[in-house]
C-alpha cells in the first residue's frame, strides 16, 4: 500500500503544472527555494530547445505548507508556463466562435513515430493529436520534479541523499571515477552535460552539434544513487511492495524511457553467479546495512525487493526524443495520405535532465518506503520509529556479540 500519492495535471503549453502530493508528514521544512533548485536543475543541459529559454520555472505554494513547514495534508504545488500567453488561443479551455469553421489552430494530423501521438489518438478518438501530445510531453514531469523535491526534504532529514551523473550519450560512453564523488550532484552539475567524464564530454558534445545540423535526436543513459538508506525498506512478501519493481514503474513512466536496470541489471544474465553475488563480511558499526558490509555492490543496493544498507545505484536508459527537424514518413490523420510527420520546436537531446527526474521519481519512491517502514503523523514521529528500529539492529548485533567466546 502507498503512503505517498503524486497527482499531476496541466498540459505543456496550458496555463500552468500542478502537483498534487498526499501523505507526508506535517514538519518537514519546506521552502519555495528548495523546489526552484531542482526546477532549475531539470532545465539544464547542452542540446536542449528554446522552450528552456523561455520558461523560467518557479513553483507557489497552493496547500499544505505553512511558515516554511508541511501540515500533514496534501501538499499542493503550482508551476505557471510562461509560453501561456503565445498559445492561449490554441489551447483555451472554453469553446471558441471558430472551432466549428476553421477548427484550433496548430493542429497535429501528421503524428510523429516515436510519440504518443497516433496511439492516444486513436485510443481517445481524437482528430487532432495536439489533444494527446499536450499532456504527453516531458513538460508535464516538470511537476514531477517539484514533487521529488518535497520529498528530498523529508529524506535529507533522516540522512538520506539522492544524485545522478550522465554516464552514456549518442554511443558513447563515460568513465566516472571510483569512487563517485561524496557530494554527486555538485560534481555532475559543473558539466553542462552532468558528466563526470571531462573527455567524453567534449566527444559527446561534439556528437550533438552533428546531429542538431542533421536534424536528428539522440538519447543516453543516467545513473541514479541513493546513499544513507537502511536495510529493510521495501518488501519480499507481495510482488507490489517490492522496491526494485517500484523503482522500475516509477523509472519507465518517464516520457521516452526505455529500459532501467539496478546494479549490473542485464549483465548478471551474462555472469555466474560467483561473478555476481556481493560476498557479506561483518562490519560493526555500520547500523544502517545491519553491521555488515558487501565486498561489492553489483546488486546495486537490493536484495529480495529490499534495501540491503549499500548505496542504491539504478541506471535509466532514455531513447533519442521523437521530434526530429528533419522528419519521418508518417500517415496524416486528416486523409490517410503518407506525409513527413510534425515538427515543432524540440531538444536534440534531454538526457542530461532526465537524469534530473529520474532522481526525483527515486526520491518518491524511496520515502514512500522510508514512511511504510517507519511511519507517523509527524516528522518528529518518523525520526522516532527510524531511531527505534536502527536501535533495535544495534541490539541484535549486540546479542551477537554477547555470544561470541572472544566477545
Amino acid at each position: 500500500m502507498r503512503l505517498l500519492r503524486l497527482t499531476t495535471a496541466g498540459e505543456s503549453h496550458g496555463p500552468a503544472l500542478t502537483a498534487i502530493l498526499e501523505g507526508l508528514p506535517a514538519g518537514v521544512p519546506l521552502l519555495a527555494a528548495h523546489i526552484d533548485q531542482e526546477l532549475a536543475r531539470r532545465q539544464l543541459g547542452y542540446g536542449r530547445g528554446r522552450r528552456m529559454q523561455i520558461e523560467s520555472d518557479r513553483v507557489t505554494f497552493l496547500g499544505g505548507v505553512r511558515a516554511g513547514e508541511t501540515l500533514g495534508g496534501p501538499v499542493a504545488m503550482q508551476v505557471p508556463n510562461r509560453d501561456w500567453a503565445n498559445w492561449q488561443a490554441i489551447m483555451d479551455p472554453a469553446p471558441r466562435a471558430d472551432d466549428d469553421t476553421e477548427g484550433r489552430r496548430r493542429q497535429v494530423t501528421r503524428v510523429r513515430p516515436g510519440h504518443a501521438d497516433l496511439t492516444g489518438a486513436l485510443k481517445y478518438d481524437r482528430t487532432d493529436a495536439r489533444d494527446i501530445l499536450e499532456r504527453a510531453s516531458a513538460r508535464e514531469t516538470t511537476a514531477r520534479v517539484a514533487a521529488g523535491a518535497v520529498c528530498r526534504q523529508l529524506l535529507a532529514h533522516v540522512g538520506i541523499s539522492v544524485g545522478s551523473h550522465l554516464v552514456h550519450l549518442g554511443g558513447i560512453d563515460a568513465a566516472p571515477p571510483d569512487p563517485l564523488p561524496d557530494e554527486l550532484n555538485a560534481a555532475a552539475d559543473r558539466s553542462p552535460l552532468r558528466t563526470l567524464d571531462p573527455h567524453a564530454e567534449a566527444a559527446m558534445i561534439a556528437r550533438i552539434d552533428a546531429a542538431k545540423r542533421e536534424g536528428n535526436t539522440l538519447g543516453g543513459i543516467c545513473e541514479v544513487v541513493v546513499r544513507g538508506l537502511p536495510v529493510g525498506l521495501g518488501s519480499h512478501v507481495s510482488w507490489d511492495r517490492r522496491l526494485d519493481g517500484r523503482l522500475g514503474q516509477a523509472m519507465l513512466s518517464i516520457p521516452a524511457v526505455k529500459g532501467v536496470e539496478i546494479g549490473l541489471g542485464f549483465e548478471c544474465a551474462r555472469r555466474t553467479g560467483a561473478e555476481v553475488h556481493d560476498e557479506i563480511a561483518a562490519a560493526p558499526g555500520r547500523t544502517r546495512a545491519g553491521h555488515v558490509a558487501r565486498h561489492s555492490n553489483r546488486a546495486g543496493g537490493t536484495e529480495g525487493g529490499m534495501t540491503t544498507g549499500e548505496p542504491l545505484v539504478i541506471r535509466v536508459a532514455m531513447k533519442p526524443i521523437a521530434t526530429l527537424m528533419r522528419p519521418l514518413g508518417t500517415v496524416d490523420l486528416a486523409t490517410g495520405d503518407a506525409a513527413s510527420a510534425a515538427a515543432e520546436r524540440s531538444d536534440v537531446t534531454a538526457v542530461p535532465a532526465m537524469g534530473v527526474i529520474a532522481e526525483a521519481m527515486a526520491a518518491l519512491v524511496v520515502a514512500d518506503a522510508l514512511l511504510e517502514k517507519c511511519g507517523g503523523d509527524s516528522l518528529v514521529e518518523v525520526q522516532r520509529n527510524l531511531d527505534g528500529y536502527l536501535a533495535a539492529l544495534d541490539t541484535r548485533q549486540a546479542a551477537r556479540d554477547a555470544g561470541r567466546p572472544d566477545a
